[in-house]
């Protein structure tokens, strides 16, 4: 039975022109296989040109209604004051410029199948309409108050996350789950491993049958460049960039070098911390605040061992002093950072930069609290007192000259006369 669907997969790809064997790619074509011959809504997600509309295709063919007609509508691209009238028809007379009856794509389709991509475009009061086809196969022309009768089957495609746009408001959530009766993911040519490699085989060969020219080949070293390339743009971007380089490249065989010319790095596509309002200055403050908490969370376990050393009074205090000397540097300096932000934002009277964390906000938030309740808690055990001795001992041993101690605790004059002030030490 396994080896009966794989054959039916392949067949599939070649009436289809679909090149690729990755293991998504074939379990996409399995589900609208399955799904083909029965008349359920079927949502189609992916990456806009992934290939969605191929599938849909597929499933219409597989299908009883096959020799019925079939009709691919891109809602978005579709003003939304006339989408009601291309989808379902409208009356004479209805609005202006309405100058005879017209029939709708789900009159037209009878029996056949409507492709809706970009679904998630589509306003809230054509919803409404479609889910009463979905549900009863109803509908009402725009400027009539006829019910009519249509039997189509619908096949609904988004790049968008229509969970989201339910939690938004944006979209029905009955609609929804209308629609996705049976999902479909087509994945992303990213996504596809090896099959991008055949893919610029494909429309090279094919680009060279058209022209009449020879087909360009890549080097070892520029085939997994172009396989750990990201193409947003997917197949229809691959597509574009074999035209370029066929048209634009007088060497056949393309190295790394060349291929670099034509499909440069992007930038890192990485989580980062992204504030709503992007200015330079909101970042670098934003920076400054986070690398101090987590700099003073890692470098609590070393000084505790410092302070540990001390009290066990069996080692040198001068020789500690230098171990250790990078470790209260940096805490001085993130002290110091914070203190002048502080000031700086006291000054300015500037409200604090609204964040947003690209990757996951209330685990990123939790994790920042958790840090900022564990300092708290050492400082209120420790961390002053140990500092006052530290200090202490190290203006004894250079004599009160504090250019000196200062060198010796690795912190700037500066910042060891703010310490002597806050600790109350001059007279010492």
């Amino acid at each position: 039975m396994t080896f009966k669907i794989d054959s039916e997969v392949q067949s599939i790809k070649q009436r289809f022109e679909i090149v690729g064997n990755s293991d998504k790619l074939n379990n996409a074509i399995r589900v609208a296989m399955q799904v083909a011959p029965t008349d359920m809504s079927v949502l189609i997600t992916g990456e806009s040109g992934a290939g969605k509309e191929s599938f849909s295709k597929i499933i219409h063919s597989l299908s009883h209604r096959k020799h019925g007609q079939f009709i691919a509508i891109n809602c978005g691209a579709i003003p939304e004051g006339t989408i009601d009238s291309e989808l379902f028809g409208h009356e004479k007379g209805a609005f202006t410029g309405a100058t005879g009856d017209r029939k709708g794509y789900f009159e037209v389709t009878n029996s056949g199948t409507i492709f809706l991509d970009e679904i998630g475009e589509m306003p809230q009061s054509t919803q409404a309409r479609l889910l009463r086809v979905l549900e009863n196969g109803e509908f009402i022309k725009v400027g009539s108050s006829k019910v009519q009768k249509t039997d189509v089957r619908v096949i609904a495609a988004t790049n968008v996350d229509l969970l989201t746009a339910v939690s938004k408001g944006k979209f029905r959530e009955d609609l929804y789950y209308r629609l996705s009766t049976v999902p479909i993911y087509v994945p992303a040519l990213r996504e596809r491993g090896d099959d991008v490699v055949l893919l610029f085989k494909k429309f090279a060969y094919d680009f060279s049958e058209n022209y009449k020219t020879d087909p360009i080949k890549l080097s070892v070293d520029a085939q997994e460049y172009l396989k750990s390339h990201r193409f947003p743009g997917n197949i229809r971007q691959l597509k574009n960039l074999v035209e370029q380089i066929s048209v634009l490249s007088v060497e056949r065989e393309i190295n790394l070098d060349q291929l670099q010319k034509y499909l440069p790095r992007t930038g890192s596509s990485l989580p980062a911390l992204v504030s709503k309002e992007e200015t330079k200055d909101n970042f670098s403050e934003r920076d400054i605040l986070y690398k101090v908490l987590f700099d003073m969370k890692s470098d609590m376990a070393e000084l505790k061992k410092l302070v540990f050393k001390m009290l066990d009074g069996s080692n040198n205090d001068e020789e500690i002093l230098k171990d250790h000397k990078s470790l209260f540097k940096n805490i001085d300096s993130s002290h110091a950072q914070l203190e002048e932000y502080k000031e700086e934002k006291e000054d300015s009277n500037v409200k604090e930069p609204t964040l947003v964390i690209a990757s996951n906000q209330d685990d990123y938030d939790s994790e920042v609290e958790d840090i900022t309740h564990e300092m708290e808690f050492e400082d209120s055990l420790s961390l002053e007192k140990k500092e006052k001795e530290l200090i202490i001992k190290a203006l004894r041993k250079n004599n009160n000259k504090r250019k000196y101690a200062a060198e010796d605790l690795g912190i700037s004059e500066r910042t060891l006369y703010r310490k002597i002030k806050q600790y109350e030490l001059e007279d010492l």
